[in-house]
């Protein structure tokens, strides 16, 4: 692809800009998702099992579903993908074109001799192609979404057909007019679309919108409510069976029988107001525990709605003010600026409140002539944390009236599962059944981590016929591992997995007629994720290799473990077939696989384009190790320059780039062409990772010890790493510098201050400077409370800055950074004030979040960094021809 001429204010905030591939590391700090859409390789690890996450992917353009008043399309090219599509399943089916478990994408061929450019990086250059497969559970196990020329269309893989759900011109607005949307959601019974337009974004997962129901049969299309502008609809969603709708507007639940009521909503809740939110998370649950826009929980059966209410009346509010509204003029004068104010919680202060309730929708329609209040029962337990000290982290249907519920204390060392039989109005007060933290599973002096990794089995896969659940849970000796709680209400788990490696990402599915679980494992190293299944007791697949129901099964590789792999996975509904991503080491690709059968698949991306483009540069050397730092076996990545000279004639400088945080990875095996290799290759610059104690998938064991103490060990891990390179021969020992992003650029200060004397540059991109000022979740979790920690809590700030005018330091942050505060760079600023501290750059991006991105604002901040480190470092080592 051809290079093109950079300019800040060419980037217009509704065209994405390209991006290299993560480097903030996964976790909290990682950008909002409003520019995600680049990183097509990043893990989030959340389990993948809700229904609505498969079609997330269309809203996030990976189907390209935009649509609006479109030109109906000529039946002749619908009848020709159709063709298409139907064909290359047949092909594939019953030739099985290669088989996933060998398949490793496309021979890099010899690299070339172009140079990697900014614009490279920025401009899509190496961006791999990957789809999404929206599977649509209504429609059948097997059965996905596309779209082309203004259709949705159904493919399904168990018949190789396809048809058309959806001429998207058929859905209007009042005036009969076609109108652009940007999500649906398919009623159960595939009488209806819900469709959402007007899209606004509020905050990392939240948005709101005007809906629309539009009936597949009649064609008629109608608003869920009276659309709002601004929109005030903040999530909608069906029930599992039939034709309900539970939805939240101005933060009050709603729910509607069916679209024939929608005149009629029943009112669940009547106080929801700009501090009380009914079924929609606040700010911290969004960003720290759920990691979603929705707090409401149907049971399968539709029959009930389980939701949680916050009250944030007591959090303070933190302001910040917005200079430019403009998405894309930076010449934009607004002589008074606006202000965002919201409820943020920061370590000491009140936390929103929060109850769980559950919604008897039956018990409503059958009594008839009630208040909803009525038929509304506020879940209550046992044993339960004071409302001041208590997280509802978790919460998961097991079947129509057995539910569980997961609450942890703001320290996160104390917690419980809870059990609900909600077969009668009394089984609203629920028992402990599994307890939690020190004294519990976890049993040392870590934290319970914050995942919803509960996965309910299906009838037909209970061992015993009641219901029954699996969880990712610590074995003794510090791993996250498969665990079968059968039946619901028992507390202690038959272990399905174990090992010295890591369940990732949660139970991936379960297919119940065949027995089997599926998984991503970080194994055979930590830094791979492959996938492997393992049969669940006393079921088919068990039998079939005659083990005993208490006999520990050996898990199954269904990739090629005998090459460096990481992958990703989207199974069907009932596990039937999967789409299997290979996200590196080598050019991604993409595979459906009919599970069970794993030769009986076909090719979905093969990324031969960049192959292609790959061949034509010259590339870095990267290789992966590790290094030992006062015991502990750390991984790291080394991106080394083409050609280099390791003899000791050529000295190089040595960038590290650091995240750190609790629980997170940046050394993997997966693919990207990222800053990172533009340095490498075009300023000759050797970069390296190291994931130091705190970081995941190695066990409990690296992570436990930087509890209460964020900063202190993973600063010596980043020292002593610096320290073994600049004894290495190719490495100029005078030119050692870190780099970060967030976490990572709290790590940067954290060894600038540190004083080793071995890193002469640092920079830091939006650092948190004192723990006090990020949010409660977060930070308690890892830091207990400051009234029980105050040594530790300023131990892991920034309270020595004199070495900070020994080094070359460059610090960058959005103004409007709703994560990391700004008020966390002010705060460092007067301290450099203070001290007379002046050897340093600043840089504010106007009107950015923590992903610095307003206004062309994301590469520029790349532009300032690379010539930040020119002009103190020069170009890296030279060679001859250069």
């Amino acid at each position: 692809m051809a290079s093109r001429a950079y300019s800040p204010l060419s980037q217009e905030e509704h065209e994405v800009p390209e991006r290299p591939t993560v480097y903030y590391g996964d976790g909290p700090f990682d950008p909002p998702d409003s520019d995600d859409e680049a990183d097509g390789l990043i893990e989030k690890p959340r389990s993948p099992r809700i229904a609505e996450a498969a079609r997330e992917s269309l809203e996030n353009g990976d189907l390209g579903l935009y649509v609006g008043g479109q030109e109906q399309a000529r039946w002749a090219s619908v009848r020709k993908l159709i063709i298409t599509l139907a064909a290359l399943v047949a092909v594939a089916a019953t030739i099985g074109l290669f088989a996933a478990l060998s398949y490793h994408g496309p021979v890099r061929t010899p690299h070339g001799s172009a140079h990697i450019t900014m614009d490279h990086v920025f401009n899509g250059t190496f961006s791999a192609e990957r789809q999404g497969l929206a599977w649509v559970p209504e429609a059948g196990d097997g059965v996905y979404s596309t779209y082309a020329e203004g259709f949705i269309l159904l493919v399904d893989l168990n018949t190789n057909t396809t048809r058309i759900l959806l001429n998207t011109a058929d859905v209007t607005n009042e005036a009969g007019e076609p109108f652009e949307w940007s999500d649906w959601k398919l009623s159960a019974d595939m009488r209806y679309i819900l469709v959402k337009t007007n899209y606004l974004k509020q905050w990392r997962h939240s948005s709101f919108g005007n809906y629309y129901i539009h009936n597949l049969g009649t064609g008629q299309t109608v608003p869920l409510t009276a659309p709002t502008n601004p929109p005030t609809v903040a999530y909608a969603t069906w029930s599992p069976t039939g034709e309900s709708i539970a939805y939240v507007q101005s933060n009050d639940l709603y729910v509607v029988r069916s679209p024939a009521d929608i005149a009629a909503p029943i009112r669940v809740t009547s106080t929801g107001n700009a501090t009380l939110f009914h079924g929609v998370p606040d700010w911290v649950y969004e960003e720290e525990v759920f990691s979603a826009d929705y707090a409401l929980w149907w049971s399968p059966d539709s029959a009930k709605l389980t939701f949680l209410t916050f009250d944030e009346t007591e959090v303070p509010e933190y302001v910040f003010p917005v200079y430019n509204p403009s998405s894309w003029n930076n010449s934009a004068i607004e002589p008074y600026t606006s202000e965002v104010r919201m409820r943020y919680p920061k370590p000491g202060y009140p936390n929103p409140t929060v109850s769980a309730r559950v919604f008897d929708l039956d018990r409503y329609i059958t009594a008839g002539h009630i208040l909803a209040d009525e038929t509304t029962a506020e879940l209550t337990w046992n044993g339960r944390l004071s409302v001041a000290d208590s997280i509802i982290a978790e919460v998961a249907w097991l079947d129509n009236v057995v539910m569980l519920l997961k609450e942890v204390n703001r320290n996160a060392d104390v917690g419980s599962v809870v059990y609900f039989d909600l077969s009668t109005p009394s089984g609203a007060h629920g028992s402990a059944v599994r307890k939690l933290g020190k004294d519990g599973e976890q049993g040392d002096e870590g934290w319970i981590d914050a995942n919803q990794d509960i996965y309910p089995l299906p009838s037909a896969a209970r061992p015993n016929g009641l219901p029954a659940y699996l969880d990712i849970v610590p074995n003794e000796d510090g791993f996250n591992h498969v665990a079968l709680f059968s039946p619901a209400n028992n507390g202690t788990p038959q272990w399905l997995t174990s090992g010295p490696w890591e369940v990732a990402g949660g139970i991936q599915a379960v297919d119940a007629q065949q027995g089997l679980i599926y998984l991503l494992g970080a194994a055979p190293t930590s830094i791979e994720r492959h996938l492997y299944s393992v049969p669940l007791p006393g079921l088919a697949a068990a039998k079939a290799e005659g083990l005993e129901d208490d006999e520990l099964a050996p898990l199954k590789p269904l990739t090629d473990i005998a090459a460096p792999g990481y992958h990703s996975v989207s199974f069907s509904p009932e596990a039937g077939f999967y789409l299997l991503s290979y996200d590196g080491p080598n050019i991604p690709w993409q595979r459906v696989v009919k599970a069970g059968n794993e030769s009986s698949s076909f090719l979905l991306t093969d990324n031969q384009e960049l192959n292609t483009t790959w061949s034509q540069f010259e590339m870095p050397i990267v290789t992966h190790s590790t290094i030992e730092s006062e015991g502990y076996e750390l991984n790291v990545q080394e991106i080394r320059p083409p050609h280099m000279d390791d003899s000791g004639r050529t000295k190089y400088p040595v960038l590290f780039r650091v995240y750190g945080g609790p629980f997170s990875q940046m050394v993997t095996q997966r693919f990207g062409v990222d800053w990172h290799y533009f340095l490498a290759c075009s300023q000759q610059y050797i970069v390296v990772t190291v994931d130091g104690r705190g970081t995941g998938w190695k066990g409990r064991g690296l992570r436990n010890m930087v509890k209460g103490n964020l900063g202190f060990w993973e600063t010596r891990d980043q020292i002593e790493a610096a320290r073994q390179w600049a004894s290495k021969p190719y490495v100029d020992p005078k030119r050692i510098g870190i780099w970060g992003w967030s976490y990572g650029g709290f790590m940067s200060l954290k060894v600038v201050e540190a004083a080793a004397g071995i890193h002469s540059l640092a920079m830091a991109v939006a650092p948190p400077t004192s723990w006090r000022m990020y949010d409660t979740i977060y930070t308690e979790r890892y830091m207990n409370t400051p009234q029980l920690n105050p040594n530790g809590y300023i131990n892991a700030s920034i309270v020595n800055v004199t070495n900070f005018d020994n080094v070359d330091f460059a610090l960058a942050h959005g103004s409007a950074d709703d994560n990391v505060h700004y008020a966390n760079t002010a705060h460092l600023l007067d301290m450099f004030t203070a001290a007379n501290i002046r050897k340093y750059r600043f840089r504010m991006f106007t009107d950015s979040d923590h992903s610095i991105s307003k206004r062309g604002a994301y590469r520029e901040l790349h532009e300032w960094l690379t010539a930040f480190m020119l002009e103190k470092w020069g170009k890296g080592g030279k060679r001859r021809g250069w």
